[in-house]
């Protein structure tokens, strides 16, 4: 009778372990920011508006005197796209601070810290999307790129690559962000401090101008600048050809390094602030 009346043990679900649960935890935060830009339409419209006003505007106001500095042969849109590409994910790994200062202000986060999640999915999960976010914008910018001039002179597969590069580097810098949204009070403050440092870091660079060009003292810092490093690879992948004296590997190497050491610098650091918070 005993048997009969106990209630019978239906199936039980297993939540993942180890690396497959972080995995699992980190995609269910990623859907979760995923959903909510169609929300904010105003996001995604101004993230894609800045960089088509960036192109038209250096495209045709600074392209005839800037053009004659660039080697013969190469117009000034060939040369643009590649470093705008990197200018404008860089500009917009910034909105990372400003969502996790906003979770933290609304209190999100201490309710993501109360459920049996993995500790790195919140972050994980916020630059993920984030990521997804940054290639519509890469997309977005290589269209507009073809009405000015831009081609893919290396073939559709390099030109693919171009894009993924840029994707993976806004990736790691987003990490940056992460920590400067975890450290500041308010989404306004995480606006202003994870903006500001980004216009010395992109301008002094060749995103715009050619290194050679600047000053020979700040062409020590643009050169060994990791903005430089991506837009030269990512100009060397829309051609199909590498800079004079270098090779892929010369190029991709430096690139590589920057970004996993990025990763693996202030990536365990917003962990560690992630749980004092």
């Amino acid at each position: 009778m005993t048997d009969v009346l106990a209630p019978s043990a239906g199936p039980t679900l297993r939540r993942p372990r180890g690396l497959l649960a972080m995995a699992h935890d980190g995609w269910i935060i990623t859907w979760r920011n995923l959903v909510q830009l169609p929300r904010t339409p105003e996001l995604v419209l101004f993230t894609l508006i800045q960089p088509v006003m960036f192109v038209l505007l250096f495209n045709y106001v600074f392209g005839g005197s800037i053009g004659q500095a660039l080697p013969k042969g190469l117009s000034y849109g060939q040369f643009l796209i590649p470093g705008i590409m990197v200018q404008t994910i860089v500009f917009g790994t910034s909105a990372t601070a400003v969502g996790l200062a906003d979770d933290l202000q609304k209190g999100i986060v201490d309710r993501f810290r109360s459920l049996p999640i993995a500790r790195s999915a919140v972050l994980s999960g916020r630059i993920v999307a984030d990521a997804f976010r940054l290639l519509m914008v890469a997309v977005v910018l290589v269209l507009v790129g073809f009405a000015v001039g831009f081609r893919f002179e290396g073939g559709i597969a390099l030109g693919l690559l171009m894009i993924v590069v840029a994707v993976v580097f806004g990736f790691a810098m987003s990490w940056v962000e992460a920590n400067i949204g975890l450290r500041v009070k308010d989404p306004e403050t995480a606006n202003t401090a994870g903006f500001i440092w980004l216009f010395p870091l992109t301008f002094v660079s060749s995103v715009f101008v050619p290194v050679y060009s600047m000053p020979g003292w700040l062409q020590v810092v643009a050169r060994n600048n990791p903005v430089t490093l991506v837009a030269n690879l990512l100009r060397s992948l829309s051609l199909g050809e590498t800079l004079p004296g270098t090779t892929w590997f010369d190029q991709a190497l430096p690139v590589a390094l920057w970004c996993i050491g990025i990763v693996a610098v202030f990536a365990p650091m917003a962990v560690n602030r992630y749980r004092k918070v």
